[in-house]
């Protein structure tokens, strides 16, 4: 029997069969794949197309062999130093939804996932939720932030999942496409699933008043189906994005603005950092590549490099 994860608790998986039918099962043994790793913290991801074989009972459903992948996109694991976390496979598109405010998403988030997401070639809406709570210094951080990103290609969207801003715009991105839902905790991503579909009823949360981060509502990964067509996966809120699966040099393959102008580097293995000859950074600096965007690279860059023998 063959069938998609739609829900991983760690130990148990949610599996829709091709019949329509929802069963539990558990892994059978261990298995491997082309694109599960040994250092992957859970080899079957929500989005996996996978076989069942039946080991006695209704309980005794068990996976015994994974498909190959079309995607997947992952981030380093934030309990396990080395290892990597699969957030959800067989991707259409990544949903990452952001805010200015309540609590604010910095850029270097968002150039971390969209850095991975494009090592994974995996298109991404920008999602600029709680529209109604900005003021006048918020809205200037999301004109200026939202600039940067549409000037590079990204779509952007501009929601409330409070009052139903743009909803019908969300629906028409999601429509008869597998969505990941990712961001921050707090950002509103349960509130706007149960906007776009209210009978999903996913239990929303406040933000911490004394830490001004969001509170865990979602506990795992969970696909649903949407009532128009396609489905979404939606992950528990994400404080921070390591990033993983590939060397130093490669990372600037993935920031699409700098892809544009690699080939005119005039060192091969050039990390666009002190180099000389370095037309990334001539880019910067003739207002070709913004200053966050640039800067956020550094970072990543020493960042990455620091742990990268704990990826080798």
């Amino acid at each position: 029997m063959k069938g998609v994860v739609i829900k991983s608790t760690g130990s148990w998986y949610d599996v829709n069969t091709e019949a329509g039918e929802v069963l539990k099962c558990r892994m059978k043994g261990i298995f491997r794949l082309d694109d599960v790793k040994d250092k992957d913290t859970n080899p079957v991801a929500v989005g996996d197309k996978v076989s069942l074989i039946n080991e006695g009972g209704h309980d005794g459903w068990v996976i015994s062999e994974i498909s190959l992948r079309q995607n997947y996109i992952v981030r380093s694991s934030p309990k396990h130093r080395g290892a990597r976390q699969v957030l959800a496979a067989n991707i259409d598109q990544n949903v990452l939804v952001v805010t200015m405010a309540n609590p604010r998403t910095s850029t270097g988030f968002i150039d971390r996932f969209l850095l991975t997401a494009e090592a994974y070639h995996i298109p991404t809406v920008v999602v600029f939720n709680k529209q109604d709570m900005l003021d006048v210094k918020t809205q200037r951080k999301q004109d200026f932030v939202a600039n940067i990103y549409g000037d590079i290609g990204y779509k952007t969207l501009f929601v409330s999942g409070v009052k139903g801003v743009a909803i019908d715009d969300l629906r028409d991105v999601l429509q008869n496409k597998v969505s990941l839902l990712a961001g921050h905790s707090g950002v509103g991503k349960s509130t706007l699933m149960n906007a776009i579909q209210p009978n999903l009823n996913l239990r929303t949360n406040e933000v911490s008043k004394y830490s001004g981060k969001g509170m865990h509502t979602t506990t795992f990964a969970e696909m649903h189906a949407l009532d128009f067509g396609g489905s979404i996966i939606d992950t528990p809120g994400i404080r921070e994005f390591g990033i993983t699966d590939f060397r130093p040099e490669e990372i600037s393959h993935y920031y699409v603005e700098m892809r544009e102008v690699l080939n005119h580097c005039k060192f091969n293995n050039c990390l666009h950092e002190n180099e000389p000859g370095c037309a990334v950074k001539k880019a910067y600096q003739d207002g070709k590549i913004a200053e966050e965007r640039y800067v956020n690279y550094l970072n990543i860059m020493l960042d990455y490099k620091a742990n990268y023998k704990h990826w080798e």
